[in-house]
């Protein structure tokens, strides 16, 4: 028997300013969905919920609502006006005896409900809000970014509530891995259409690149075909033309059509450019302890960052991975201990806060208003890595248009603040990145390309981040906050951090994590304390290398790094902008070419590492 769709949306059209956001958009939420909705910054997710929400009326189509069903929907922005505590705010609509649900809530997500809201920061209110959505308990649950501002304990919190649910939610997130652990379906908004897939998010990647390759291969036909058409038009003789008035009718219906393709928004041209090598030695500190009060952050604490380290901080809010990381550049004092720093260090620093944002200002006054950037007696220039450029076309290469760039900064998403804040750090050559929470609000595709330009950049990384995945990609040491001043040194990332601390009180390590490469976290050494961990030995197999294998483990590093080489020769060619328009085949081939090269590569690092293992033992 089929089931009764809690949610239906059909032919929705939307416009705003001019331009169609939606049109003739169909969309179905059945129960017990558990629904990814994804797409590029701007291409209308939050708009599309509100549609969902009945907060936003469509210009056209019908949002209907199956009887007896509630929406909750949980805002990136909630409107706490006329709400005296945070608590009152989040039980609204309850009876009083079911407050108690607010508080398990507020327990859970590490929020004071008799705080004030006008006192509250930005992450308190938003789980205050996020609260208010778990203790009504609606059977379709809209959560636009509820992981934003949550510590890695509470969002395992949070993932543990929503797998445990009867209900349908739909969420948007920026955190892989909370999308792959809960979402069994995937909405992607493209170009104003939304595409469903019968799986979670785990498989949106492939699918998007399929369907986008499908797509190129009909655009290049459909070229062809044009092409082809025209020339037998200008060809052929006159009295032939006028017996095939058809035939040209039919080309110019193929123009029509060609031209009204929408052509795929690119990703950002970021890149990262270092200056001078800065010494080996980019920061020691030895014995430093911090405390406000009687919250003590920090205690007797030693760490040495070298040259081309990957740092990461995790830890609860509010435990002192800022601070810490002020201390590090000798932003903030030690109450005791000893920092030294580095010689030629060049810093970039990426603040949580978005502070050296103005938001009043428009993008071209922020860009042009920054002393780093700035070009003498040209107003409408900065300064690039070096170079002078048009504050407009800097701004296309972040994926700003024309319209945005005197647009006030606080007319943005959240996303493309970050976008703009990335575009001011990487205008100057730099030797030390400090990134306090860089992937919040950025989509798949920015994270992405933020994580391969992190991998090739050749100074010191020093970061701060709730997002489980994206540390894994990242870091090559991870620092561990638990509180009372307790900072622990690990090797490896998020996962790696776990099997560590997993093995260090005599439990079973977890089954390694895949990352988003295919390679899964190998390292699980124990701590310790201002120094990487060391591996732990591997259990000893039962077959020792046979010959052949043996000799696959000599060749595989000269495999290795000849598609390593092929790969960069690739991303040189990829590079040209202008490829795709100029040599459509050339452009496919050499993508098609990099995807083999790539999956080859990753096989092969696999097989190395296995026998590596093998022969260790």
């Amino acid at each position: 028997m089929a089931q009764i769709p809690l949610l239906q949306l059909s032919d929705i059209a939307l416009t705003y300013g001019g331009n169609p956001v939606f049109d003739g958009l169909d969309l179905t939420v059945q129960p017990g969905d558990r629904v990814a909705l994804v797409g590029r910054n701007g291409s209308g997710k939050s708009t599309l919920m509100k549609v969902m929400a009945g907060q936003v009326e469509s210009d056209r189509g019908a949002r209907t609502l199956s009887p007896g069903v509630s929406v909750g929907y949980m805002e990136q922005d909630p409107d706490f006006s006329g709400f005296a505590t945070l608590g009152e705010y989040a039980g609204q609509g309850l009876d009083p005896a079911e407050f108690y649900k607010v508080e398990i809530a507020a327990e859970g997500l590490q929020f004071d409900p008799d705080l004030d809201p006008a006192t509250a920061s930005g992450g308190e209110r938003r789980r205050a809000a996020l609260a208010r959505l778990l203790a009504e308990a609606p059977e379709l649950m809209l959560l636009d970014e509820p992981t934003n501002h949550l510590d890695i304990a509470t969002i395992g919190w949070l993932e543990d509530r929503l797998r445990e649910t009867r209900a349908g939610f739909v969420l948007i997130s920026h955190d892989r891995a909370f999308l792959n652990a809960l979402t069994r379906q995937t909405l992607w908004i493209d170009r104003g259409q939304v595409r469903r897939l019968e799986r979670g998010f785990d498989g949106f990647e492939d699918w998007r690149d399929s369907t986008w390759a499908q797509e190129d291969d009909a655009r290049h036909k459909l070229d062809r075909k044009i092409k082809a058409e025209a020339r037998w038009a200008v060809e052929g003789i006159s009295a032939r033309r006028k017996r095939n008035q058809g035939r040209v009718r039919a080309l110019n219906d193929l123009r029509s059509e060609r031209a009204g393709q929408i052509r795929r928004q690119g990703t950002a041209a970021m890149a990262l450019e270092a200056g001078q090598k800065s010494g080996k030695l980019v920061v020691e500190v030895t014995g430093i302890s911090k405390a406000f009060g009687e919250n003590v952050i920090l205690s007797d604490f030693d760490l040495r960052v070298l040259r081309g380290d990957r740092v990461a901080f995790v830890g609860p809010n509010g435990v002192g991975k800022t601070t810490l990381l002020r201390m590090l550049t000798g932003e903030e004092e030690p109450d005791s201990g000893t920092v030294k720093l580095g010689t030629n260090l060049d810093m970039a620093v990426f603040d949580q806060s978005r502070a050296k944002l103005d938001p009043n200002a428009s993008l071209w006054e922020n860009l042009t208003g920054d002393p780093m950037m700035r070009v003498s007696g040209q107003a409408d220039q900065v300064m690039v890595r070096g170079r002078p450029k048009h504050v407009v076309g800097y701004l296309k290469e972040f994926l700003f248009d024309d319209a945005q760039a005197r647009a006030p900064v606080k007319s943005l998403s959240g996303g493309e603040r970050a976008r703009l804040l990335l575009a001011r750090i990487m205008a100057r050559e730099s030797n030390l990145l400090v990134l306090d929470e860089p992937t919040n609000d950025l989509d798949v595709e920015t994270l992405d390309l933020l994580q391969d330009i992190l991998g090739d950049y050749p100074g010191t990384v020093l970061l701060v981040s709730h997002d489980r995945d994206f540390i894994d990609r990242v870091a090559s040491t991870t620092i561990a906050m638990d509180g009372d001043g307790r900072a622990t040194v690990y090797a490896g990332g998020w996962s790696d951090y776990q099997d560590a601390k997993a093995l260090a009180a005599g439990e079973d390590a977890p089954a390694p994590v895949a990352k988003a490469d295919g390679k899964a976290s190998k390292s699980g050494g124990k701590p310790g304390k201002g120094k990487p961990a060391s591996d732990k030995p591997a259990a000893k197999p039962q077959a020792k290398l046979s010959f052949s294998e043996k000799h696959r483990l000599e060749v595989l590093p000269a495999e290795i790094a000849r598609l390593e080489a092929e790969i960069g020769k690739l991303q040189g060619l990829l590079s040209d902008a202008d490829l795709f328009s100029r040599e459509p085949i050339k452009f496919r081939k050499a993508t098609e070419a990099m995807t083999e090269r790539q999956r080859k590569l990753s096989a092969a690092e696999e097989e190395w590492l296995a026998l590596a293992a093998k022969a260790e033992a």
